[in-house]
């Protein structure tokens, strides 16, 4: 075992016991190293996905000593003591938001002269991330909302199909999680739901890769789409039918306005001058029983529900229908203030009493079930490898063969990897200057 060959690393994933993903699956190393000649080693991994035998079998090496490897693979966050000099890192940082609990890592990482690529920020020239995880997240997370969903029925002793529904990481697979659903969806359409679930609308905020995901799983059940602005006149008729859900997108001009309702709402202005508008979002709010948190958010643009809101809601109606959020953005306190902290498969929800303004562990009486896993697509972690090796795959020849001793704008790095280094050598990039006020506590600036 000659560690002073290796070139690239993929390293165990230690955030939690969860993540099971590998960014680059035993046949994609293979393939890269017989075809390109690049030393590729895995550092073993009890929890991860693809067994080490997997990756020997391919003659991938295994180490656990990797600091001779150069370049260092990894999907989730580096613990700040295993961040080592001099190294050229590949992983999802959540800094470029200024993460306050990220900081110390990055700090670290400049302190120690490393180079860090943000698979986030691999986009292509019309600004469409190459590397994520969105369409897992959203299939995964669609699947934990329904099994919150039954749960937080069974407490209210209402009778349901869902309870029936299992976490993600339950299921042997996707796939697997697929045909049971069909087969509660089976169960809709001959049985119906309880009279006091009809309608019962899902609304999903967003309609890129995360939205699509939850969509493809919730489409699998017997339902029917009604447009945002048709919601009010659908609620106020009669005839529902208590054998199907019914399904609302959600776009941006659904769910904001301009504050001095004098102009019509402009997507383009909306996200170059996010100030002049506000939330309408809670007009909707009496009409859910199940939200879907899928929309992209920053701390510049406008919260989409406020607990103010929700207060009012569950104060005006004695039993309000809105009954889950499955918040896969999972902003904290962000684009729904009530998601305070990111839950766990393990503890997959929270109640959340809008009145009390309080978290409920017992999961007990009024509220709204707020689901807020933050490593959705590692509950699929076979779907999510390979779905995401596939593209990361197609970068490594390059990435391996860039001159980092070269100044930036030599090193032979591809246009959509350069767009995504964040420090290069231990400084930021010029696309990342701003977070100079983030490690040194002024976010403010």
């Amino acid at each position: 075992m000659n560690n002073k060959k290796c070139t690239i690393c993929i390293r165990r994933e230690d955030k939690n016991e969860w993540e099971k993903r590998t960014p680059l699956i035993p046949s994609h190393a293979e393939h890269l190293e017989k075809k390109y000649g690049i030393k590729i080693c895995v550092q073993p991994s009890q929890i991860r996905v693809f067994k080490d035998s997997d990756y020997r079998e391919k003659g991938i090496e295994l180490v656990n000593d990797i600091n001779h490897c150069s370049i260092i693979l990894a999907l989730k966050e580096i613990p700040e003591d295993l961040i080592m000099k001099d190294k050229i890192y590949l992983f999802f940082s959540h800094t470029t938001k200024g993460q306050p609990h990220n900081m110390p890592m990055l700090k670290k990482l400049k302190q120690y002269k490393c180079t860090l690529v943000d698979y986030e920020k691999i986009t292509d020239k019309k600004g469409r991330r190459l590397l994520f995880f969105g369409t897992q997240a959203g299939q995964s997370g669609m699947v934990e909302t329904l099994c919150a969903l039954g749960k937080r029925l069974d407490t209210e002793g209402i009778p349901n199909p869902f309870s029936e529904i299992k976490q993600p990481f339950q299921y042997s697979s996707l796939a697997e999680a697929k045909k049971h659903i069909k087969k509660i969806g089976s169960i809709i359409k001959e049985k119906g739901l309880a009279p006091e679930l009809v309608p019962l609308v899902c609304g999903f905020s967003g309609y890129g890769h995360t939205s699509k995901g939850a969509q493809e799983v919730f489409d699998i059940l017997p339902n029917q789409k009604v447009d945002a602005e048709d919601l009010d006149a659908f609620m106020n008729t009669c005839g529902h039918k208590n054998n199907r859900l019914y399904k609302v997108v959600f776009k941006e001009e659904d769910m904001v306005e301009p504050k001095d309702g004098k102009h019509l709402f402009d997507l383009l202005d909306y996200y170059k001058n996010p100030e002049k508008y506000r939330s309408r979002f809670s007009k909707y709010l009496k009409h859910l029983t199940v939200l879907i948190n899928c929309i992209y958010w920053e701390p510049k643009y406008p919260k989409f529900i406020k607990n103010s809101e929700l207060k009012a809601l569950f104060q005006s109606q004695k039993n309000p229908r809105f009954r889950i959020i499955g918040d896969i953005s999972c902003d904290l306190e962000g684009s729904i203030e009530c998601t305070q902290y990111s839950t766990t498969p393990q503890n997959p929800a929270y109640l959340f009493d809008p009145v009390e303004g309080k978290i409920k562990n017992n999961g007990q009486g009024r509220g709204i079930a707020v689901m807020s896993i933050d490593n959705l697509p590692a509950e699929i972690p076979l779907e999510s490898s390979v779905f995401f090796s596939k593209t990361l795959k197609t970068f490594i020849p390059e990435i391996a063969g860039a001159d980092y001793s070269a100044e930036f704008d030599k090193c032979g790095l591809p246009e959509p990897i350069k767009k995504a280094v964040v420090l290069y050598k231990g400084e930021f990039t010029t696309n990342f200057k701003y977070m100079e006020k983030y490690i040194k506590g002024n976010p403010n600036e």
